[in-house]
């Protein structure tokens, strides 16, 4: 599969989270905002992506807030998609939004082209509009449970995505509670980020203490609700139990390595992951090589090799075989900077994964 992270409307967003760190990564670059992209230039990657591509191709729109670069470039890019893909190789779109552009126009385009949606969003009322608000500085929770009730009403597939701050941390059973209240079975939860560079405790950093604690009470609250048949989807506790299964994991930061995302901003410029659209990272432009050339550059090789094997610690450490060494922009001079609180979370799950397998076997069983 061929997986492109697309920035149609690059850095440009409609909120200003406190956190937000690809607020913070752009101001990195010596062009912050790489414009909104153009039709000749979506033509341009896609003609690529179907003449390279012949098992299958997933295109993913983030920001910023992506929905910013308009409803007809997402018309224009399918159309484009569907007259370009002569081979009927399977294609799959995803979209992650803050849900404040949303509206029935919006849900009936996504319903009607099966995108799946991922819809940012903190949780309970207070926790979420300390720090996810509007440009005029505004808590945003009403607008985004408002986006998702349009979503339900056409069926629109989407799941949750919030940032674990120290606030979503220690509130973590309302948070959840208020999860399971309105429905939303799909969860995905990512620590926060420190700004490139700082190493600072800010309003929204997340202690080990404070990811320790998350991690085992949300384990926990999980745990006893598949015990009793209810379950809900935690991407991290999905993937948790897949290394713990021997299947791997599918989400990146993982694996163990690092692999070329092809993240694609809105001017076509190229970078191999999300979390280092930077200046040195910078693949070239889909505009002038092929993704074949984009990989093989040397700038990508370069990313590729440095996320290549473990230090002694980590090869040693019991909980290797789960915690993978961690994504490395989680790390800080070489080290997970949440070993710690990994390490006292593993205690939970090596007395648990094996009863949840036990569970799972029991109800393949009774099918």
């Amino acid at each position: 599969m061929l997986n492109l992270l697309i920035k149609p409307a690059s850095s440009l967003c409609n909120m200003r989270c406190k956190y937000c760190f690809y607020h913070d990564e752009s101001a990195h670059r010596d062009v912050a905002f790489r414009g909104i992209m153009q039709k000749e230039t979506a033509d341009v990657l896609i003609e690529k992506v179907f003449e390279s591509e012949k098992q299958s191709v997933l295109f993913a729109f983030q920001g910023g807030e992506p929905t910013l670069a308009g409803l007809d470039f997402f018309k224009a890019f399918v159309a484009k998609v569907r007259q370009t893909n002569k081979n009927r190789v399977p294609v799959q779109y995803t979209l992650q939004t803050n849900g404040l552009t949303m509206n029935d126009e919006w849900a009936q385009f996504l319903r009607a082209n099966k995108f799946l949606v991922g819809l940012s969003f903190d949780g309970a009322i207070k926790v979420h509009d300390n720090l996810r608000i509007d440009a005029a500085g505004k808590g945003t929770y009403r607008r985004v449970v408002q986006a998702s009730r349009v979503m339900d009403k056409y069926g629109v597939d989407y799941n949750i995505l919030s940032v674990v701050t120290p606030d979503v941390a220690q509130n973590i059973d309302k948070v959840y509670a208020e999860m399971k209240k309105r429905g939303f079975r799909y969860l995905q939860f990512i620590p926060c980020l420190n700004p490139l560079g700082c190493d600072e405790i800010l309003e929204y950093t997340l202690t080990n203490e404070d990811y320790k604690y998350f991690l085992k009470a949300l384990f926990s609250l999980w745990y006893k609700d598949f015990m009793a048949g209810e379950y809900y989807s935690i991407r991290y506790f999905d993937n948790l139990y897949f290394l713990f299964d021997g299947k791997g994991a599918e989400q990146c930061g993982m694996q163990g390595h690092c692999n070329i995302q092809f993240v694609v901003e809105g001017d076509g410029a190229v970078y191999p992951c999300d979390f280092y659209c930077l200046d040195e990272y910078l693949l070239g432009n889909i505009r002038e090589k092929s993704f074949r050339e984009l990989f093989s550059s040397a700038a990508g090789q370069k990313f590729l090799k440095s996320s290549a094997g473990f230090d002694g610690e980590c090869k040693t450490c019991r909980c290797f075989s789960l915690c993978r060494s961690g994504c490395r922009r989680y790390k800080w001079e070489g080290r997970y900077i949440y070993c710690d609180a990994f390490r006292a979370f593993y205690e939970d799950l090596e007395q648990k994964l094996p009863l949840v397998r036990k569970k799972l076997q029991e109800r393949s069983a009774r099918r």
